[in-house]
């Protein structure tokens, strides 16, 4: 959920001259904008505005001082799934100028073909095009229909300073951090520190294999034999090794027996009341949290820390998928007030507008005291809706030290996912094979499931790969192999 506010590259377009998909003129709207008496209102879906938001307002007066009138209404969606919810007001025709997806997007960019090409807002942006980091560049050229101004959504492990500072493989981790080494540090700090588990997770192994998956040769989604041909990374031999470490973690105690049902607040639980050691984290603001929130109940010395991703075959977070935007902001093609629409998101990238987006209301959620920034307690309740970057977010006076932006852990999370991340080859399932893909997607995650809690052994790894095959993955296996270059 956005709420777990990562902070990234987010800057948003200069809207004054930025042209619509396949246009050589600017749209009409943007001499009304600024010239007209009357607002121009643009249409605006996004679960996470309400309609008497004070972001709203003050992106509206922001937008007055520049020149341009805008009058900003919220479009309501049913509760329920979002992406589900959203769909459906959208194919009913009601489609605001300014779309938030959280996924479901793809269909109607490719089939309704309702969504603008924002690559000639982009390259004409000042704050946009600045903000973004080569992650949003690389997934905007290859998807130019969503702009998200944020880091990617990768998880980070952290465990906390105290107990980390009790064992003596904590410092052999952080030198060398090895498998081995990974392994003895999860033994001793569940030892030394009375922890029922290791390591706990929420429901899958994707913050497990944030850490561990390139060490055991997991570099990228497709990975090329000897052959010269892709394979699936998760029907190798790679793969099978990394479930059998986690199997042995499993089996020893190290990780949550009930990791499968754990959810978000729960893993955080677990955490935070001392029963596991170390957990995962999206970097930056979510890293924040988790600090803020182990020094306030267990102490100062509670402070966590960063964890390196394991080394062996290869060293990384998670590959970053750079084939699209998995989420973002989408301007309607059917729209006729385009300029106006990336004018809002150029302004909230704006430093101005970075600072009502990622600070909310002086006087409220902070204070300028001594001509430094003292962030309130109500900033606790006050997250990013539209751009959770700090690249190029530079505010005009400095914050006091007493209240920083983000905590020591959480930029330094930043630094080493920005150091130690690499770029994916994964790319755009074709609607024809969507439905295969998350048939074998689902018969991986049964089947490392299953091989992780002691259901399934090694023995049955290359049945799965042939189910796996028969699902669909043999096809899809071709398409890739006629796509990546």
């Amino acid at each position: 959920m956005r709420k777990m506010f990562t902070l990234m590259a987010a800057g948003l377009m200069a809207a004054t001259t930025a042209c619509s998909s396949g246009d050589t003129k600017a749209p009409a709207d943007n001499a009304a904008a600024g010239a007209s008496g009357q607002p121009v209102t643009i249409t605006i879906v996004d679960k996470d505005l309400a309609a008497d938001d004070k972001l709203l307002k003050g992106i509206e007066e922001g937008l007055k001082a520049e020149g341009k009138n805008v009058k900003l209404q919220l479009v309501p969606v049913q509760s329920g799934t979002y992406s589900e919810k959203l769909g459906l007001l959208l194919q009913s025709g009601n489609i605001p100028d300014l779309i938030y997806f959280q996924g479901g997007d793809l269909q109607f960019a490719m089939t309704q073909k309702i969504l603008e090409d924002l690559t000639p807002y982009i390259d004409k942006s000042t704050h946009v095009k600045a903000s973004m980091n080569p992650f949003n560049k690389e997934r905007t050229k290859n998807y130019p229909y969503l702009v998200w101004l944020s880091p990617t959504s990768s998880s980070i492990p952290v465990v906390r300073q105290d107990w980390l500072n009790k064992t003596a493989s904590g410092k052999d981790l952080l030198a060398n951090p090895t498998i081995d080494n990974y392994y003895n540090f999860f033994k001793e700090v569940k030892e030394k520190n009375g922890a029922k588990f290791a390591y706990t997770t929420a429901g899958t192994l994707d913050e497990l294999d944030a850490t561990f998956g390139q060490a055991f040769g997991l570099t990228s989604t497709w990975l090329k034999g000897s052959d010269g041909k892709y394979a699936f990374g998760k029907t190798t031999s790679f793969e099978k090794e990394k479930l059998e470490f986690y199997a042995k973690l499993y089996k020893e105690g190290l990780l949550d027996p009930e990791f499968l049902t754990k959810k978000w607040d729960t893993k955080e639980k677990a955490f935070y009341d001392g029963q596991s050691a170390v957990i995962a984290g999206t970097q930056g603001k979510v890293i924040d949290l988790y600090n803020a929130k182990a020094t306030s109940q267990n102490g100062a010395n509670a402070k966590i820390t960063p964890l390196p991703p394991a080394k062996g075959k290869g060293q990384g977070y998670t590959p970053i998928d750079v084939s699209k935007e998995s989420r973002g902001f989408a301007i309607s093609k059917t729209s006729k007030n385009k300029e106006t629409a990336f004018a809002v998101l150029e302004f909230l990238a704006s430093p101005k507008g970075q600072m009502l987006d990622k600070l909310g209301v002086e006087g409220d959620t902070y204070l300028v005291e001594n001509n430094k920034i003292k962030l309130t307690a109500k900033s606790a309740e006050w997250y990013p809706r539209f751009v959770e970057s700090t690249v190029n977010f530079k505010p005009d006076k400095e914050f006091d030290p007493s209240t920083p932006y983000l905590s020591e852990p959480a930029a330094k999370s930043l630094e080493m996912m920005a150091s130690l991340s690499t770029k994916d080859n994964s790319f755009i399932i074709p609607s024809d094979l969507a439905a295969k893909w998350d048939a074998c997607n689902a018969l991986y995650k049964e089947f490392a499931a299953n091989m992780v809690t002691g259901k399934k052994t090694s023995a049955d790894f290359d049945k799965f790969v042939q189910d796996w095959n028969a699902a669909g993955g043999k096809e899809i296996t071709e398409y890739a192999n006629k796509t990546i270059k």
